[in-house]
C-alpha cells in the first residue's frame, strides 16, 4: 500500500489549486518557449494566484520526458526562480506520459510522511523544441576536434566527416524494445480489442465537443494562466489552440489512418496530437491548509501503478492500475462520481474501458471480479487529450486539476483519474473532494 493511502487518516494531502499553461499544438504559438520556460509560467501563475508564500514551499518536484541536455534538471530550473529560496529542494522525474502523476506523487508522499507540508508539483514539454541528435559518427569527430591541441589535428578530425553523417537522426516516439510507435501499438489494440473505426471517431468528436463547451463557458479557461509570447509579447494565448468547435463525424470519417495505412483505423483525428505546455499543482498537509486558512479543492485518497509487456498492448496497464487504486482507496466503481482518463488514442480509451470491464484483466491484476463498466456521462466530460492536447510532462497535471475543480463544480466526492504511459507503464489515482 502507498505511503499516501496509508496514511489518510494522519497526514491527508491537500489539493489547493491548479495551474496550466494554454496548451498548443507543436510548431505554433508556444513554439519559442522551452519546458523550462512553460514550467516556470505555470509555477509563477499557481504562486500569484493562491498567493502562498513563495518561502513556504519545502519542496518542487517536476515531470519532463524529452530532457534538455543543457538543463536535464527542469524542476531545479524552476525552483530558481527569483520568488523562491535558492534553498529549495527540487528534483525532475520521468515517467513518459505519466510524469506529472510520478511528480505529484512524490511530494505527496513526502507531505504523508511528515517529511515536508507545502509542495509544488506538475510537469511541462515542448515538443516543438526536441533536440535534433546526429550519428554516432558526427559525434565522435566534433568530440576528437575539441580535444586537438592543434589546427591540422582539428581539420583531420573534421576530415573525416562524410556528408551522410550531417543527416540529422529524426526522434521517433517508439518504444526501444520493440521499436513499435505509440501509433502502431494504438492500432494494434484496436485490432485485438476489435475496437471499430466508427466507435474511434465518435469518442474523438466528443472529446472536441465537451473541450469546446468547456472553454466557451469558462471552466477551463479558469484553469488556464495567459501566455504572452516573446519576444515582442504582443500576441497572448489564454485557451488551448488543439479543441476543433467544427469538426464533425463526417470530417473525422474523412481522415486516412496514419500508422498502417492499409488495414488502420488511427489518424491524426482521433489521436493526441504533439503538444508544447506546462502544469502544476499545489499541494498541503491537511494541517497546514488548516492553519493557513486555504480551502483545498480536493485530498489525494490513493494512488497505483502498473506496468504491462510493451510488446503486447502498451498502452493497457491503467487496466490494471485503476482498481488497485480503487482497492487501496476502500471503494469501487460505484462510488466514483467522475472518471478522468488520458486519451492517448480514442483506441486506447475504448480498450481500456473495454478492460475494466474483462474477468480475465481482472484477473492478472489478481481481482475476483473485474472494475465495472465507466458510465460515459461521467467520463472526460470536459474532453481529454485528443481535443486538450498532450504535452507529455504535463499532462497529468492538468488532469488531476481538472478532476478536482470539476468534482467541486458538481457537488461529486469522489474521482478517479487514469493516464496510460510509454513502456507499458499504466497509472491511476483516486481523489476525494474537501
Amino acid at each position: 500500500m502507498s505511503p499516501v493511502s496509508s496514511a489518510v487518516s494522519a497526514r491527508r494531502v491537500a489539493i489547493i489549486a491548479g495551474v496550466r499553461t494554454p496548451f498548443a499544438r507543436a510548431g505554433t504559438v508556444l513554439k519559442d518557449i522551452s519546458a523550462i520556460g512553460l514550467g516556470k509560467l505555470a509555477v509563477r501563475d499557481l504562486v500569484f494566484r493562491t498567493g502562498i508564500d513563495p518561502a513556504s514551499v519545502d519542496l518542487i518536484a517536476f515531470g519532463t520526458v524529452v530532457h534538455s541536455v543543457l538543463a536535464p534538471n527542469i524542476a531545479r530550473e524552476v525552483s530558481l526562480m527569483p520568488l523562491f529560496p535558492k534553498s529549495v529542494q527540487a528534483w525532475t522525474v520521468s515517467r513518459a506520459c505519466a510524469s506529472a502523476n510520478q511528480a505529484i506523487t512524490d511530494a505527496a508522499d513526502q507531505i504523508a510522511l511528515g517529511h515536508a507540508e507545502v509542495a509544488i508539483a506538475g510537469g511541462a514539454e515542448s515538443l516543438s523544441q526536441v533536440p535534433i541528435l546526429h550519428t554516432r559518427k558526427f559525434a565522435d569527430a566534433l568530440v576528437a576536434a575539441s580535444k586537438a591541441k592543434s589546427a591540422g589535428a582539428r581539420l583531420g578530425a573534421l576530415a573525416r566527416i562524410r556528408p551522410r553523417d550531417l543527416i540529422p537522426v529524426t526522434p521517433a516516439i517508439a518504444e526501444p524494445t520493440t521499436g513499435e510507435t505509440m501509433g502502431q501499438s494504438a492500432d494494434k489494440m484496436a485490432k485485438l480489442n476489435h475496437i471499430s473505426r466508427e466507435d474511434q471517431d465518435v469518442f474523438a468528436l466528443a472529446s472536441h465537443t465537451r473541450a469546446a463547451a468547456g472553454t466557451a463557458d469558462g471552466r477551463l479557461v479558469a484553469e488556464i494562466a495567459p501566455v504572452y509570447v516573446p519576444p515582442a509579447y504582443d500576441g497572448g494565448m489564454a485557451s488551448d489552440n488543439g479543441i476543433r468547435a467544427d469538426t464533425s463525424f463526417e470530417k473525422l470519417a474523412a481522415l486516412k489512418p496514419v500508422f498502417d495505412r492499409k488495414y488502420g483505423t488511427v489518424t491524426a483525428g482521433n489521436s493526441s496530437p504533439l503538444t508544447d505546455g506546462g502544469a502544476a499543482v499545489l499541494l498541503m498537509s491537511e494541517q497546514r491548509a488548516e492553519d493557513l486558512g486555504m480551502t483545498p479543492i480536493a485530498f489525494i485518497r490513493s494512488y497505483a501503478y502498473a506496468a504491462v509487456d510493451p510488446g503486447e498492448q502498451l498502452l493497457q496497464a491503467p487496466v490494471l492500475a485503476a482498481p488497485m487504486a480503487l482497492k487501496r482507496a476502500g471503494l469501487t466503481l460505484k462510488d466514483i462520481d467522475l472518471v478522468e482518463m488520458h486519451e492517448a488514442f480514442a483506441a486506447q480509451v475504448l480498450s481500456n474501458l473495454q478492460g475494466f470491464e474483462s474477468k480475465e484483466w481482472a484477473a492478472r491484476g489478481g481481482f475476483s471480479r473485474p472494475m465495472g463498466e465507466v458510465d460515459r456521462s461521467r467520463l472526460n466530460v470536459m474532453g481529454g487529450s485528443i481535443a486538450l492536447g498532450h504535452p507529455f510532462g504535463a499532462t497529468g497535471a492538468r488532469i488531476t486539476t481538472t478532476l478536482a475543480n470539476e468534482l467541486r463544480r458538481r457537488d461529486g466526492q469522489f474521482g478517479l483519474m487514469t493516464v496510460c504511459a510509454a513502456g507499458g507503464l499504466g497509472f491511476s489515482m483516486v481523489v476525494e473532494r474537501a
